[in-house]
């Protein structure tokens, strides 16, 4: 990990650059992929799985017995985990519900604006190095609330077509019964574009390696919605005197060893703790079973000296991570001024591994400074926002001389004239009445 010392604002950009792929690259490996699903479907699906996953089958759905035979092989301990999870993140995504907004703008001219569920949603869930549970649940818990009436599932198998019973647990909990044995490119594809087997959804959701990254960008550009713009996962910590350098090391950690290519950044105004972290980084990584894994990450991340806590949040803005952690004396002072961040852990108690697991809030968050103007997932992400309007005929007449007046503005007559034929029709009714 690098020492950086009082930069400038203007140089930090370089600074902290993250672990750049060629996306280009990406996107030419899996283009061929997504035009052979759309073509050719479970054939295309079964020689790509074959190809990458090592395994293929004629029929990927996964059956009940092996939803029921997944459960009996959970250990205890972890299923009333998962449980836990599930409860604390149905909870919080259950508070995000919005009632109807009704609004009468001008008098007999009423709006509405009404939350109504993504009908076809596919969701992905890891299952190469790390299978991804939680992410079963941070994707089905918000669908299930939504009301999504189909949700696919899709996740890699092992060499033996057998698929991590939590992440089957974690699905069934959540209501999802459609759950598929595919991963990688063609797993995006065959949602996007439907297969005989596979149904066709309306939006994609869910992490993955930058193959599945690119295919969702591509399918974005066909049709099908995706989440958000996602990349290596990455953490920034904000720590002071007080911070425990046990603690802010372990957090570190917790991010570097996801993939090689994340980035974790310290920012501090205290020389020593940095130089306490770096060194108990050391003590930790000794027994840690991803290391390789975390030193490559930690190759490209950074610690920074900054003048004080101010100019920490304002490079933290700057860089907009997709977690950060406030590790000092007066955390909620910091918050109030955070503005580009996927989700921020307040306090030295607060480690970002709680997030990612059970303390409620979605883990799906944007990347690669894509925190400056994206929100994580949450449960509007599986909703669309439709708008109503109602106007009678009182209030049609208030409202025809603005309407007019603009239209005739823009040079659009024919939109003029479907407020003038009413008005027409109005008055004459009028007449007719007297």
């Amino acid at each position: 990990m690098t020492i950086i010392e009082y930069p400038k604002l203007e140089d930090l950009g370089k600074l902290l650059a993250r672990p750049t792929a060629d996306f280009e690259r990406f996107r030419r490996d899996v283009a061929p992929i997504l035009a052979a699903v759309q073509t050719d479907g479970d054939a295309a699906v079964r020689f790509f799985s074959k190809k990458f996953d090592g395994f293929s089958t004629e029929n990927p759905a996964v059956s009940a017995a092996e939803f029921d035979e997944a459960e009996k092989n959970i250990f205890p301990n972890l299923k009333a985990a998962i449980r836990q999870a599930y409860s604390n993140i149905r909870l919080f995504h259950e508070r995000q519900r919005e009632p109807e907004i009704v609004v009468e703008t001008m008098p007999g001219v009423i709006c509405r604006r009404r939350s109504v569920a993504i009908e076809r949603v596919g969701l992905y869930v890891p299952g190469g190095s790390a299978p991804l549970f939680s992410t079963a649940l941070m994707l089905g818990i918000p669908a299930q609330i939504a009301g999504c009436q189909e949700v696919v599932l899709c996740t890699p198998p092992d060499a033996t077509g057998k698929i991590h019973p939590a992440i089957l647990f974690a699905a069934r909990l959540c209501g999802i019964e459609k759950v598929f044995k595919i991963g990688g490119a063609q797993a995006i594809a065959a949602m996007a574009f439907g297969t005989e087997t596979v149904p066709k959804v309306w939006k994609i959701f869910g992490p993955g390696n930058p193959w599945v990254t690119a295919a969702k960008q591509l399918v974005s550009l066909d049709g099908t919605a995706i989440d958000l713009p996602a990349g290596p996962s990455e953490v920034a910590i904000i720590a002071d005197d007080s911070a425990n350098p046990i603690f802010v090391a372990a957090d570190l950690l917790s991010q570097a060893e996801h993939g090689a290519d994340s980035q974790v950044v310290l920012f501090s105004p205290d020389k020593n703790l940095i130089l306490n972290v770096l060194g108990e980084i050391k003590n930790q990584l000794a027994d840690l079973p991803r290391r390789e894994i975390a030193e490559k990450s930690l190759a490209e991340s950074r610690a920074v000296l900054v003048k004080n806590l101010d100019e920490a949040v304002h490079f933290s803005n700057f860089y907009a991570p997709e977690h950060l952690i406030l590790q000092t004396c007066e955390p909620e002072k910091l918050a109030a001024k955070i503005t580009n961040a996927g989700s921020v852990f307040l306090g030295h108690f607060t480690p970002e591994s709680a997030g990612d697991y059970a303390s409620g809030t979605n883990h799906t968050l944007p990347t690669a400074g894509f925190a400056r103007a994206f929100a994580g997932v949450s449960l509007d992400s599986f909703l669309k926002k439709i708008t109503f309007q109602e106007i009678s005929a009182a209030g049609l007449d208030l409202l025809a001389p603005t309407v007019v007046e603009m239209a005739r503005a823009e040079g659009l007559e024919a939109h003029a004239r479907a407020i003038l034929w009413r008005s027409k029709f109005i008055s004459t009714q009028l007449l007719k009445s007297k």
